[in-house]
């Protein structure tokens, strides 16, 4: 995560100032002259521009200027601009003189350039700055961050992690290790758990990463905790490297300024992750289009055959115990809920998964839907938005979720997917809900691009010969 968010601000930012020279440049240009033909040299004038460009792409890459772009102020981010674009006309005017351009180069027109790109590219960069703000503090994009630490510690933990963190990290919940204070608000983060019971709240809880501080407390009796988080698909950052802890799980980081061992099972390049997202965001997007296609046909014919809504909604458990709302063209009755209650000791599956062979519960249309799989066509505007991804691990329900343990919370570690391994594996030959986290686990330790790609295009031959589906 922090990967990826630096990799947008540096680049975003470098493309963002790009972009400000060349306009600034085009518009001092025609202030000076009135039009693009007056200007004598026109090749000095492309030149001069490409020479701020350059200077532009090196000083953001050399310098690095921006990096602490989103927690300067404004008068601070104003006189980085400032400074910037003063070095900018310095460097390039003796340039200019140095190849003798400065003869036929009109030196108002970067009088006018440092006037106007001073403000447009302070504007531009309040501008990236408040939608930065805006896009780490959502639900989806934060880092959600318990810190467990010690009672004299916690106000220090706090101040410094509050000073050092980036923005895109948000501390929801505090555990002491050495005293009760459950029910305690400290700086509006609540104390939800102590030593007997970190364990069993963090697993129902919406989770991404631990920080442990606790230097009064042996390795050795910590090597459990760590242990849980791994097996959970939490990170867990402490900072004091754990004996007997897999070396390949592990690397050295830095977390609010503390140095510290990452402990995590899924380790993967930041740059396939965007990938990733990218894929999705097309593919959410042409699915929707072929959503919108079938979607009066389906509609008829749900309404036809049963009372109730087109769409059908429920609450699903998504990445690390996010709550969200899945969308699927409805294929039951709409006392299917109440119904599954006393259909439960037909349950073909076992374990925590509910599924039976004929389920009285789905309308003739719903079969149909089902066989073909077009009743989850919606879920593309999930993939969208951001809630699931194409191909990922099963999402599952509340009530599913409830009853997890360590074992099986570790397949919500990663984004769940419209399809997945377990689908693509005859999902209606499954019996048994721990072979489909088995299906899961295999997927998030093998995770690749070339994976997602061998999944997707089985999944069409699923689709089209309806192999599994029921």
């Amino acid at each position: 995560m922090k990967q990826k968010n630096k990799i947008m601000e540096v680049y975003g930012l470098w493309f963002a100032d790009l972009i400000c020279i060349v306009i600034s440049f085009v518009a001092a240009t025609y202030i000076r002259f009135g039009n693009f033909k007056d200007m004598g040299d026109q090749s000095v004038h492309f030149l001069v521009c490409l020479c701020l460009l350059l200077f532009g792409t090196v000083y953001n890459f050399f310098i690095d200027w921006n990096r602490n772009f989103l927690k300067r102020s404004l008068w601070k981010e104003a006189y980085a601009v400032l400074k910037y674009n003063a070095i900018m006309i310095l460097v390039v005017t003796f340039l200019m003189v140095l190849v003798k351009w400065a003869d036929v180069f009109s030196r108002l027109v970067l009088g006018y350039f440092f006037i106007l790109n001073f403000f447009l590219c302070l504007a531009v960069h309040m501008a990236i700055k408040k939608f930065l703000h805006t896009y780490y503090s959502s639900e989806q994009n934060s880092v959600k961050v318990m810190v467990v630490t010690q009672k004299d510690l916690i106000d220090t933990t706090l101040n410094r992690l509050e000073k050092e963190l980036d923005i895109y990290y948000q501390v929801v919940a505090l555990v002491c290790m050495d005293e009760n204070m459950i029910g305690k608000e400290i700086r509006g983060i609540p104390v939800v758990a102590e030593k007997e019971d970190l364990i069993e709240v963090s697993t129902q809880m919406a989770l991404d990463e631990v920080f442990l501080s606790l230097p009064d407390i042996s390795q050795n009796k910590l090597e459990h905790v760590i242990r849980s988080f791994s097996d959970m698909g939490v990170n867990c950052h402490y900072n004091l490297e754990l004996p007997g802890m897999d070396a390949n799980q592990s690397k050295v980081d830095s977390f609010g300024n503390y140095t510290v061992i990452t402990y995590t099972r899924f380790q993967s390049s930041y740059k396939r992750m965007l990938i990733k997202r990218w894929m999705d965001i097309i593919g959410g997007f042409v699915g929707m289009l072929i959503m919108f296609v079938f979607l009066p046909f389906v509609a008829a014919a749900i309404k036809l055959n049963s009372k109730g809504p087109v769409f059908f909604s429920q609450v699903r458990i998504g990445r690390n115990g996010r709550r969200f709302k899945i969308y699927k063209f409805r294929s039951m009755y709409m006392d299917a809920e109440e119904r599954k209650k006393e259909l439960e000791e037909q349950n073909e599956m076992q374990g925590l998964m509910f599924k039976i062979e004929n389920d009285p519960r789905i309308t003739k249309v719903g079969a149909f839907l089902r066989k073909t799989s077009i009743d989850e066509l919606p879920q593309f505007y999930n993939v969208f938005k951001g809630d699931m991804s194409l191909v990922g691990t099963r999402p599952p329900t509340q009530d599913e979720f409830e009853k997890y343990n360590q074992y099986y919370r570790r397949r919500i570690s990663m984004t769940p997917g419209l399809t997945g391994m377990w689908q693509v594996s005859g999902r209606s030959e499954i019996e048994d809900f721990d072979d489909v986290v088995k299906y899961d686990l295999t997927y998030i330790d093998n995770w690749s691009l070339k994976l997602d790609v061998k999944i997707l295009l089985q999944t069409i031959g699923v689709v089209i010969f309806g192999k599994g589906a029921k």
